[in-house]
């Protein structure tokens, strides 16, 4: 449509309809929303960090997680934290299905 633009064609110069043009041309599928991973190849799941990873939930999100109903499937030792994964993953799925 333009043949004018190119890779070195400075963002100022573009009007606003070419650069929209662009934007759409390159737009990429919006992400899934994220659920648990199912693929999660490890028995356990270590700290916030990997309720987190396993669940892809912020670290408040996690924190609640842990305190509430994947407190079965959770081993705590002052700092340490140890989730086993697949325990969760069923307590994950009693409480969507809620």
């Amino acid at each position: 449509m333009y043949a004018n633009i190119t890779g070195e064609t400075p963002i100022a110069a573009l009007t606003v309809s070419q650069f929209v043009d662009l934007l759409d041309k390159h737009k990429s599928a919006p992400a899934a929303p994220s659920a648990p991973a199912r693929n999660y190849t490890q028995g356990y799941a270590y700290g916030l960090k990997g309720i987190r990873k396993l669940f892809g939930v912020s670290h408040a999100t996690a924190q609640r997680y842990k305190d509430t109903f994947l407190k079965p499937a959770v081993r705590q030792n002052g700092r340490k934290i140890v989730v086993d994964v697949t325990k969760a993953l069923e307590l994950f799925d009693e409480h969507a299905k809620g």
